[in-house]
């Protein structure tokens, strides 16, 4: 399949080994984010020697036998007798003094386990042959705790990186590269399920429909990524049990840390918390607070960040028993079908509108260009409630609200003058208000409104 996306890390990368001197570069993200992909496309092409060794969670002797090999079959050399991976990278840095090589160590935590002072054998050779050896060291890892701990004061490779790569999920757009015969209605729903996963990408099949795509390969019993969720889970969690039961409770709607407390069982304030920071380490929830009171702690959100997580929490974890045991139709239709188009697509949306505002911002399309993009925090005191807004800019002119709606009528007048009364009421001073529609609008057109069709989400 066809690589996209990534344009500006493959950049960043293919600068950085184009240079003939010592570069070292660190690639970190969660599971199946597409680091691997990211380096092989990098290196494909080049006439460069390329060692790429995945490494495995066995003992030194296996990997050092794993990097001979590959060392053997790239040179042309006769078997190899290093007995430790000190011996071995070194031998690899002495022939990177004649020619330039590309060394690439995929999965490095499984190395680093595996061998006593392994930071401190790379940080040794970098330092010894900074000035003479044409290598670029790249360094991959989906752990990423062990990883940010490479960058740290007290590690041995501090100073030593020269790159460093937090690859994230890709965006709305980007992932919509990879089923580009659907309809822009169908790339939303079809995101607001498998994210921005490139690996969870690749199995969608645009020439089947959105719902036969959500069976095939999620909510049906075996399905290829039934299990993806929760086996990602378990190897980065010990104790499993409280991440199921704060991800129920996120997924039913609770967002403020004291309901997630009372809704949930965990057992304990700080159990809780040591969960939550887990989780956001591994990029799966989000931290929010509203833009015009980022310093109060009691406004503070916490949402599911990935969309299979979500989904399969709000649908397949909590219905498994019903699913082991139905026609994946019926099951479908009885359990997912309503509420999947008429809510949870149409909160995933919110999200696919603040990342199109993120893209053209970054794109210089947005004038002014704005400096906050969230959720906002407003008290009524004419119905005595509060509540937040879900998407509002803050520029140097001051706020702009956006509102965002994944349904089957178009907007109308009546129905933007009825929301901005309600923006009003709360006290919100904004100098412009804008309106993005999957149908469409009827309308008038007017000075302080901006009106944004659903095909412009996905103009190139």
């Amino acid at each position: 399949m066809k690589f996209v996306g990534r344009e500006a890390e493959l950049k960043k990368l293919n600068k950085i080994i184009n240079n003939d001197e010592l570069t070292f570069c660190l690639i970190y993200g969660r599971r199946r984010v597409g680091k691997s992909e990211l380096v092989k496309q990098t290196v494909k092409n080049r006439t460069d020697k390329v060692i790429y060794y995945e490494c495995k969670q066995v003992a030194e002797a296996s990997n050092v036998i794993g990097i001979s090999e590959i060392l053997e079959e790239t040179y042309g050399l006769p078997k190899l007798g290093f007995d430790n991976i000190e011996s071995v990278l070194k031998y690899i840095f002495e022939l990177a003094i004649k020619e330039k090589v590309i060394l690439v160590l995929d999965e490095y935590p499984y190395l680093r386990e595996s061998v006593r002072g392994m930071d401190s054998i790379l940080q040794a050779l970098v330092d010894k042959y900074r000035e003479k050896a044409k290598v670029s060291l790249i360094i991959l890892g989906s752990y990423v705790d062990v990883m940010k701990s490479l960058l740290a004061h007290s590690n041995p490779l501090y100073g030593r990186v020269d790159l460093t790569i937090d690859l994230k999920q890709m965006d709305y757009y980007d992932s919509s590269l990879f089923y580009p015969g659907y309809s822009e209605e169908d790339k939303v729903r079809i995101y607001s399920v498998f994210g921005g996963i490139p690996y969870f990408n690749r199995l969608i099949d645009d020439k089947k429909s959105v719902k036969e795509n959500i069976i095939d390969l999620i909510a049906s019993s075996g399905a290829r990524l039934e299990n993806e969720v929760s086996m990602y889970l378990n190897a980065e969690i010990s104790k499993i049990t409280n991440a199921n039961e704060v991800f129920e409770t996120l997924a039913k709607g609770y967002s403020k840390y004291s309901d997630i407390l009372s809704q949930s069982h965990v057992s304990s304030g700080p159990t809780l918390v040591d969960v939550l920071d887990k989780l956001i380490r591994m990029e799966v929830v989000i931290k929010t607070t509203p833009i015009n009171d980022e310093n109060n702690k009691k406004k503070a959100g916490y949402y599911i960040s990935d969309n299979l997580s979500l989904f399969y929490y709000r649908y397949i974890f909590k219905y498994l028993s019903q699913m082991k045991i139905m026609d994946p139709d019926i099951f479908y239709k009885k359990y997912i079908e309503k509420d999947f188009e008429e809510k949870y697509v149409p909160h995933i949306f919110e999200s696919v509108c603040r990342q199109y505002l993120i893209r053209r911002n970054k794109m210089g399309e947005m004038e002014p260009v704005f400096e906050k993009i969230g959720k906002y925090y407003y008290d009524n005191p004419i119905e005595r409630t509060n509540g937040e807004f879900d998407v509002v800019t803050e520029d140097e002119k001051g706020y702009v609200f956006y509102e965002v709606k994944f349904k089957n009528k178009p907007i109308t007048d009546e129905m933007i003058d009825n929301e901005i009364k309600q923006v009003k009421e709360t006290g919100l001073n904004c100098y412009k208000y804008a309106f993005i529609s999957k149908s469409g609008f009827k309308c008038k057109k007017r000075n302080e409104l901006e009106l944004i069709e659903l095909s412009e989400l996905y103009r190139g």
